[in-house]
């Protein structure tokens, strides 16, 4: 990079409460419009706002989650500008006194950790949406008056790679303390972001430039890139860098540029009228403090310290909450950590991102995949049986795994007596391959070991086959085991 890249996020949390954050309009998505609006949302002459009691406890539990504090009072105020899709001209929000202030997390980029400020949370009420023809723009005001929280970093990253990675781990935080559903198709998390470039080595921050209202990973990586290397272009050349607002379309994968930024004061904040301070007392704080669950840092640090797993695979078990909770219980069930990992990971997490589907929706029970587990560590099956086993289920299979092995008839081969069999039938079949063997050709033998394979239809115990074949042979196991791995 030519120049520093300064970075901060604006994130737009949309909370998952029954009701929108002043009215008792419900709160949920719905492709009708104009159906979830009353006079207080519509800002209609007499309505009064009243504050959503759920959406404040949401709102502290996500400043907590991120290691927030809470001030003993909050305000509210009124945010002035206009769009169509604004029907009061007003928006609702905090300034000076917002629920929360001075929080943090941790990004891991590669193995390398670092802590990222959060500035400030605050609660604010969501405008519409404007959806636009060639020829008209029409307004869906369904969204207007939904509550959401606004978490502002510090503008501590310095890449859109620590961006995007700032975003994911924030959006796993929020899903494991359920405060959003983070449906970014839905625009329950959208994210804006500032972004100067400065001289290394220099302290002062750069000209602001913002991009707006992204609502995917791939949007706020790509979209800080292109601007970055705008900056960086204008810098080169001597141009007078503007503060200016940033659009990104997803189909073109391009910038463009939309207005000349508002800063703050544009906005004219006064106090609310219509709603009084808020004091939030110790016991309230404490009491939600104390119903948060286990947070994703937490967690990954006790499943390497309790289940010895590394950290690539804790990050892929630890990124969604019920991912986790499905690799503990199968992990505790089967009394075999590492070998859950490695089932969890290789099977159940690709068959979930090729199918689509969900560990909720996930066909096989944790009690199940570690009755697979102990039918292999106890040598009732092997890793591949196992593995044709888990498809079954998988393809609607509906019985128990060991009603499945006994009734296909699926159980290890171990006898001595039919290996040595199948053995002997190979290598009448081939007798040219066993004196290849014989003659030094150590590679060869492995052929013997897949007939044999073969002949027990891939129910073979492999550790019996090959010590037979390479006893047959003459061979040291260890030496036949290197050649098959």
């Amino acid at each position: 990079m030519k120049y520093e890249c300064v970075i901060g996020l604006e994130v737009h949390v949309q909370l998952a409460t029954a009701t929108k954050l002043f009215c008792a309009c419900p709160n949920h998505f719905t492709r009708e419009p104009n159906v979830n609006v009353c006079p207080v949302c519509l800002g209609l002459p007499g309505s009064l706002p009243t504050i959503n009691a759920e959406a404040l406890r949401l709102g502290v539990k996500a400043a907590l989650a991120l290691d927030a504090e809470i001030p003993p009072v909050m305000k509210f105020a009124r945010k002035h500008y206009y769009y169509p899709d604004l029907p009061k001209g007003i928006q609702i929000s905090q300034y000076e006194e917002p629920v929360a202030v001075r929080g943090a997390l941790e990004i891991n980029d590669n193995g390398e950790k670092r802590r990222i400020g959060i500035t400030r949370a605050h609660f604010e009420e969501d405008a519409g949406k404007l959806i636009h023809s060639q020829a008209v723009s029409n307004v869906d005001l369904n969204r207007t008056g939904t509550p959401l929280l606004e978490i502002v970093s510090e503008p501590d990253l310095r890449s859109p790679r620590e961006a995007r990675l700032y975003l994911e781990m924030l959006r796993t935080i929020l899903l494991y303390a359920a405060v959003s559903d983070c449906n970014m198709e839905e625009g329950s998390l959208r994210c804006d972001a500032n972004i100067s470039v400065r001289e290394f080595g220099d302290a002062r921050l750069g000209v602001k430039n913002e991009i707006k209202n992204m609502n995917s990973f791939r949007a706020v990586e790509n979209s800080l890139t292109l601007v970055y290397e705008e900056l960086c272009r204008q810098k080169a050349d001597r141009e007078n860098i503007r503060q200016v607002t940033w659009g990104y379309s997803l189909d073109t994968g391009k910038i463009f540029q939309m207005r000349v930024k508002e800063d703050a004061n544009d906005y004219r904040y006064f106090p609310e009228p219509d709603l009084p301070p808020l004091s939030l007392s110790r016991a309230m704080v404490d009491e939600i403090r104390a119903a948060l669950p286990e947070l994703p840092a937490a967690k990954e640090a006790r499943f390497q310290r309790e289940y010895h797993l590394t950290a690539y695979e804790t990050g892929i078990l630890v990124a969604d909450r019920s991912l986790a909770d499905y690799y503990e219980a199968v992990a505790t069930a089967a009394n075999a950590p590492k070998e859950a990992a490695n089932w969890v990971i290789n099977e159940v997490a690709r068959t979930l991102n090729e199918s689509g589907l969900t560990i909720k929706d996930f066909p096989l029970a944790p009690a199940q995949l570690a009755d697979l587990i102990g039918g292999v560590r106890d040598k009732k099956i092997n890793q591949p049986t196992a593995k044709k086993v888990l498809q079954m289920i998988i393809d609607g299979d509906k019985r128990e795994v060991a009603a499945i092995v006994a009734q296909d008839h699926l159980a290890q081969v171990n006898d001595t007596g039919a290996i040595a069999a199948a053995l002997a039938a190979a290598e009448a079949k081939n007798p040219a391959a066993a004196a290849e063997v014989r003659g030094g050709k150590t590679p060869a033998a492995m052929w013997f070991v897949g007939q044999i394979m073969g002949q027990l239809q891939g129910q073979g115990d492999p550790a019996a086959v090959t010590q037979i074949v390479a006893a047959h042979f003459g061979l040291p196991p260890e030496a036949l085991a290197k050649k098959k791995k």
